[in-house]
């Protein structure tokens, strides 16, 4: 089979690999239909995540069809047509009884990290009865996809973790696709105002029709002297921090009215500072995650009811043999004005 294949920071190509096998009872065989690329994955390939060695087959989201399965899967059958979760669970452990299963310590995140992942003709799914989904009929496909990782990532990551209620003021920094999801589950919880910073106008636009209240660019104005025009002088009282750079989670703890709650989804691959002789005093709370995936079933609900439409994410389509162009646009997104692409392997 062909897959995109990790060499080292910087360093992928498309190439033959071998077709996985069962491995486990508990395993199943997916024949991958459509995927994606993430955030983190760019991350990967800029050495932020030491962990995924030379060879590793890249990718942890996706839908796909069942091609076989092991012994011990019960609720699964060849045919079924699946989502794949990012997040791998034994549903055993002591973590995954408490519903952290991003911290299984046989799975959690894993798929394209520490084994081989989706973006490759087919995957293997450990643990399938506890990491996959079934798709309902009539479902739309590509709207399904964002249900593997960046829904559940912005919607407990940021907007569970950041304690969002209504009336709040919640500012979001970054207006990618993770960023966008936490605005768009944001307003489950009615916050009275929703502000987005970033320095891509063409993002920030998105998020403008998506819903947010204010959009700063920060490369053309002060956003911390604007946030706190807009806020009496006071600051927001959910800051997420939605790109993993230390310059925006400092911007974060810059914006942060006291008893608020700085929510960090980004993906950090250097130290942050931690500005304590200003907010030792200021009743704040930090909160860091790995999405555990726990709302997938309720998220799969609302996007299947039409109440949650993340297809207007996605901004461009690629044949899967094609994605090593699709990595050019995705990591140039604000040259190609994008956000999520989708993969096909059909």
């Amino acid at each position: 089979m062909k897959a995109l294949v990790y060499h080292g920071p910087g360093k992928k190509s498309w190439e033959e690999a071998g077709r996985p096998v069962l491995q486990a009872p508990t395993d199943a065989i997916v024949k991958i239909l459509k995927t994606t690329i993430c955030g983190t994955d760019l991350h990967i390939l800029k050495g932020d995540v030491p962990e995924v060695t030379d060879g590793r087959i890249l990718g942890h989201e996706g839908i796909g069809i069942i091609e076989a399965t092991g012994a011990a899967v019960s609720n699964f059958k060849k045919g079924d047509r699946v989502l794949i979760s990012c997040i791998s669970s034994c549903g055993k452990c002591e973590y995954c009884k408490t519903g952290m299963y991003s911290h299984c310590v046989n799975g959690g995140w894993i798929l394209g990290h520490l084994i081989d992942g989706t973006q490759a003709e087919y995957v293997r799914i450990p643990f399938a009865d506890n990491s996959l989904y079934h798709i309902p009929p009539g479902s739309d496909d590509e709207a399904i996809v964002m249900l593997s990782d960046i829904l559940p990532t912005g919607f407990e990551c940021g907007v569970l973790n950041g304690q969002v209620k209504p009336g709040d003021t919640v500012a979001i920094v970054g207006a990618g696709p993770i960023g966008l999801a936490v605005l768009l589950t944001a307003r489950f919880y009615t916050p009275s105002h929703i502000i987005m910073i970033d320095i891509d106008d063409n993002r920030l636009g998105v998020a403008k029709q998506f819903g947010a209240t204010y959009c700063i660019n920060s490369r053309k104005e002060d956003a911390v002297k604007r946030i706190f025009e807009l806020t009496g002088n006071t600051g927001v009282d959910v800051a997420v921090e939605a790109v993993g750079l230390p310059v925006t989670f400092e911007l974060c703890e810059s914006i942060i009215a006291p008893g608020g709650r700085i929510a960090n989804v980004g993906v950090h691959g250097k130290p942050v500072s931690l500005h304590l002789e200003k907010l030792w005093a200021q009743n704040i709370t930090i909160t860091t995650r790995l999405v555990d995936t726990v709302t997938t079933p309720m998220l799969l609900k609302t996007v299947t009811a039409g109440k949650l439409e993340p297809a207007k994410l996605i901004t461009h389509r690629f044949r899967l043999s094609d994605i090593m162009n699709a990595y050019e646009t995705f990591g140039n997104a604000e040259r190609e004005k994008s956000l999520k692409v989708i993969l096909s392997n059909e």
